[in-house]
């Protein structure tokens, strides 16, 4: 019998985007595989229930629990509720972003219903892996996001403008963090006219930086890390960043700012002092306020102005731009599980670093090392 695929509404409050759109449904049934979705679970994404009826064999399902219990493969976007987790049924597959080190309590039920869940973020950093990182796709569209939002919250314009009434100077924009998130913050401002310069304490980083015309700052500092990721700072690292840096803020128009440490609260790179050396009508725009934000004084939900500076912490900013991220992030999922679907049937390798690295919970046990010792 061909595996059954459902997505289910996100139940996340505000959560705008739908784990499956109708192009990767019709790829899913030349699989093999029965696809099930409820009924306006895309309407958030405008993606609307008569484009995933016009995909053949695609069922448009009325009941979130019946729809849960029938499915051996649920696609989500964010974890799941503990009620929703009830309703699964044992041994069912799951794919979602889950947020193990927050949602423990999430993380035990799983494991006791015997849910085979691949939590996305745990995805390793492998080149073959590239088409299913969601944490790089959705990133992609918070970078560009947050150069929006700087641009709309600035009082000043973005590039020189020459008019009657003078020569207008282009804005200085810094962006810190030269991952995905950072650089695709420095294409948008680039493309708005600014002037970008980029921080990473990644050395590999200046070469995508330059590649796309902003310049490196040289603080000095570099702390490469293991899988694509940057390590933590120590304290006499932290202190010399933040020297180096203090002089490139104060000058900036608008800051933002993207970095984060996987699992971990995000570091503080803007400090009190920073900011009250900032002009007058400067921006930052903050993408680590989910996990406490980069600059001291960020709100995380909110924007406010402190020292004649507003600071934005905006959160789940992929979910602002629901139609492509929606659609990627399909894309991301759909490139994880075909590998897996043989002749309409799943079939796991557990042999195969991929799944087995981004496996969260399998037949009862937690298999994420660092996830075990956090729950206990």
């Amino acid at each position: 019998m061909p595996i059954r695929i459902v997505v289910p509404k996100e139940s996340h409050p505000g959560e705008c985007r739908v784990a499956l759109d109708p192009g990767t449904a019709a790829r899913f049934r030349k699989l093999g595989a029965r696809v099930a979705i409820q009924r306006g679970a895309g309407r958030g994404a405008h993606l609307l229930d008569e484009g995933y009826q016009s995909v053949e064999g695609v069922e448009i399902a009325e009941d979130a629990d019946t729809l849960l219990a029938s499915g051996e493969v649920v696609l989500k976007v964010l974890a799941p509720t503990l009620a929703e987790v009830e309703n699964l049924r044992e041994g069912a597959v799951l794919l979602a972003l889950l947020q193990p080190h927050v949602n423990r309590d999430l993380v035990r039920r799983l494991r006791d219903r015997r849910i085979t869940c691949f939590a996305m973020e745990l995805l390793p950093r492998i080149s073959r892996a590239q088409s299913m990182d969601v944490l790089s796709s959705q990133a992609a569209v918070s970078g560009y996001k947050a150069a929006l939002i700087a641009g709309n919250l600035a009082s000043f314009f973005f590039p020189m403008l020459t008019t009657a009434a003078g020569t207008i100077r282009p804005a200085k924009v810094l962006v810190i963090g030269a991952g995905v998130a950072g650089l695709q913050a420095i294409a948008t401002a680039k493309r708005l006219g600014a002037m970008v310069e980029a921080y990473d304490i990644r050395p590999a980083a200046r070469e995508q930086v330059e590649s796309l015309g902003a310049k490196m700052v040289d603080t000095g500092v570099s702390a490469e890390g293991s899988g694509g990721y940057a390590r933590e700072l120590s304290d006499a690292e932290k202190r010399q960043q933040a020297d180096a840096l203090a002089r490139h803020v104060a000058a900036a128009s608008a800051v933002i700012t993207t970095a984060s440490v996987p699992g971990r609260k995000a570091p503080t790179i803007i400090t009190r002092a920073m900011v009250q050396d900032m002009r007058p009508g400067a921006v930052i725009v903050d993408l680590a306020a989910e996990s406490g934000g980069n600059c001291e004084l960020t709100r995380p939900g909110e924007t406010v102005e402190e020292h004649g500076v507003l600071i934005a912490g905006p959160l789940n900013v992929a979910s602002s731009v629901p139609i492509h991220a929606s659609e990627m992030y399909a894309k991301n999922l759909f490139n994880f599980l075909s590998p897996m679907i043989q002749d309409g049937e799943l079939r796991l390798d557990w042999d195969d670093e991929v799944i087995a690295q981004t496996a969260l919970t399998h037949a009862g046990e937690i298999r994420h090392a660092p996830t075990r010792e956090l729950v206990g």
